[in-house]
């Protein structure tokens, strides 16, 4: 491609920077995006990451967005220290399996399993493997409540499912594609069943409506096994709580 008609092309917004805001005598990091839709500086809580984004247009000088930043710096220290505290797999560690509270056990006598136990899921291996084998087991076992259900409610709303995905989402919960493909986080094996429950029923609505209309709301309701307003507070609730969960 010729530079002369390069020159006529948008160009790409630079790749996020991490900085530090000085305040009280500490400092705050922020995370600094570009966004080419942005008229404006802005911040905003990322809570599934843990951090604090700064996002100003492609445009804006650097100073600039800098100095609207640290004018809001007890803004970004306030909000920092209200964030959810991280929770990683580690032995000792209490996670909730389907909502109950189970402890982790590393078992270093034991070689390459993860059973439950009890109120306890014991992990064998080596310290290093036991976040990523736990994690491993825990989407296995969303997997074997999940996909029986999809399916259940898909055959209740006389549509069919193309597949279903587990994936490490942070932005959403769960997805409902055109062609009938689902996916959904991982961490909902956190969550009580009937906020599962509730987003499958969420998402097999979106076989029939890809909007949320009145009448998308209406089979969310209908496939739903109960009332939709509590596990809907309990996502608003415990939501980041849930993402802080595995690193």
């Amino acid at each position: 491609m010729s530079s002369w008609f390069s020159r006529f092309l948008p160009k790409a917004a630079p790749e996020p920077e991490q900085l530090t805001i000085a305040h009280a005598g500490d400092t705050l990091p922020v995370t600094f995006v570009r966004n080419a839709r942005s008229r404006r500086a802005s911040l905003r809580v990322d809570p599934a990451n843990r951090r604090i984004v700064l996002t100003a247009p492609l445009r804006m000088a650097r100073g600039t967005a800098l100095g609207f930043a640290a004018a809001q710096a007890g803004w970004i220290a306030a909000r920092l220290k209200r964030l959810p505290q991280s929770r990683p797999f580690v032995d000792g560690a209490d996670v909730p399996l389907f909502g109950v509270p189970h402890r982790v056990r590393h078992r270093p006598d034991r070689r390459g399993a993860v059973w439950q136990e009890g109120g306890e899921i014991h992990v064998a291996g080596r310290a290093e493997h036991l976040q990523r084998r736990l994690k491993d087991w825990l989407t296995a076992e969303l997997k074997a409540q999940l996909v029986p259900l999809v399916h259940a409610k898909a055959q209740q709303a006389e549509r069919a499912v193309k597949r279903i995905t587990v994936r490490d989402t942070r932005s959403r919960w769960g997805s409902c594609g055109p062609d009938g493909a689902m996916s959904f986080s991982w961490r909902l094996v956190l969550a009580p069943p009937e906020v599962l429950d509730y987003l499958v029923a969420h998402e097999v609505a979106h076989l029939v409506h890809l909007n949320h209309g009145p009448r998308f709301w209406a089979l969310a309701r209908a496939l739903c096994d109960g009332p939709i307003e509590p596990p809907q507070a309990w996502l608003k609730q415990n939501g980041e709580t849930l993402l802080q969960y595995g690193g």
